[in-house]
């Protein structure tokens, strides 16, 4: 049998909010695997783990914009922390921000590592990132970076109060035909969150992992044996509802679903993102 360190249950409290004896339950149940534990907990409906695993206490922005190219548009969105909001609302730390983007932009980055080696007036990003940190006297670091390319692109950027630069900035790509409901399914993605475009593209071990979870509760929960795969099969289509743009309801109207929405402008969806402060690795 694994050993429960005192690692792995401040780990996992960290990470689901469970009380002490439920963690202990969890582990010992799962061998020390942590991920395992986590599934654990959520079977029995102890807490939403999905939802409080991996924040952050971050501060910063949310910087981006739109290069027209040959073939349509491309976004990039980039988040860049810094360790209080009282930097990260400066005319200057917003200034940084649009600095970076544009350096991003100009050298049409496509991955998060390839962001630091941009060239800047200061070298290169990295350098950039490294200057602002001694400029703000805090500790400033490179967050997320999204790249989003289609015949459309509309950016919505959001603001939580009126002194705060972008926290939030959603990301949407479409063909020319999308371009007459792009905004509001930026204001969707921005609201709702969503993880995936359509069902087909959520990753085969989510799916699993979920299927899982959903058999273990109906049984922790008692349900008959037999009607156990039908109830398995709403809880994940309940869980595509969620999580896909496609299948999600529509905020302002929800009798129709977002793909509703592409299909009575005769449109599609080609891609999006979504960035917010402090949250990158949920």
């Amino acid at each position: 049998m694994a050993k429960i360190t005192a690692a792995l249950i401040k780990e996992l409290r960290d990470a689901t909010g469970a009380g002490m004896m439920d963690v202990k339950k969890a582990l010992t149940e799962a061998e020390g695997d942590v991920a395992r534990a986590k599934e654990i907990i959520r079977a029995k409906g102890i807490q939403a783990a999905g939802k409080r695993e991996g924040r952050k206490a971050q501060e910063g922005l949310i910087a981006s914009t739109i290069a027209d190219t040959a073939d349509g548009q491309v976004a990039y969105a980039v988040e860049l922390n810094s360790e209080t909001d009282f930097v990260a609302k400066t005319p200057q730390f917003v200034e940084f921000g649009d600095e970076v983007v544009a350096d991003v932009a100009k050298a049409d980055v496509k991955t998060t590592e390839d962001v630091l080696k941009a060239a800047s007036k200061s070298g290169t990003v990295n350098e950039t990132i490294e200057e602002a940190g001694a400029l703000f006297h805090e500790h400033v670091k490179l967050g997320q970076f999204a790249r989003v390319a289609g015949p459309h692109v509309e950016i919505y950027a959001h603001h939580k109060s009126v002194e705060l630069p972008p926290s939030i900035v959603a990301v949407i790509a479409t063909d020319d035909a999308g371009a007459s409901i792009a905004h509001e399914v930026a204001l969707q993605i921005s609201a709702m969150s969503p993880k995936w475009l359509r069902r087909e593209d959520v990753p085969a071990d989510v799916v699993e992992t979920e299927t899982r979870v959903a058999t273990e509760k109906s049984q922790a929960e008692g349900k008959p044996e037999k009607i156990i795969p039908r109830i398995v099969e709403g809880r994940l289509n309940a869980f595509f509802k969620e999580t896909v743009l496609l299948e999600q309801e529509y905020v302002k109207d929800t009798s129709k679903t977002i793909g509703d929405l592409f299909k009575t402008a005769g449109a599609q969806a080609v891609g999006f993102a979504r960035l917010e402060v402090g949250k990158g690795d949920e």
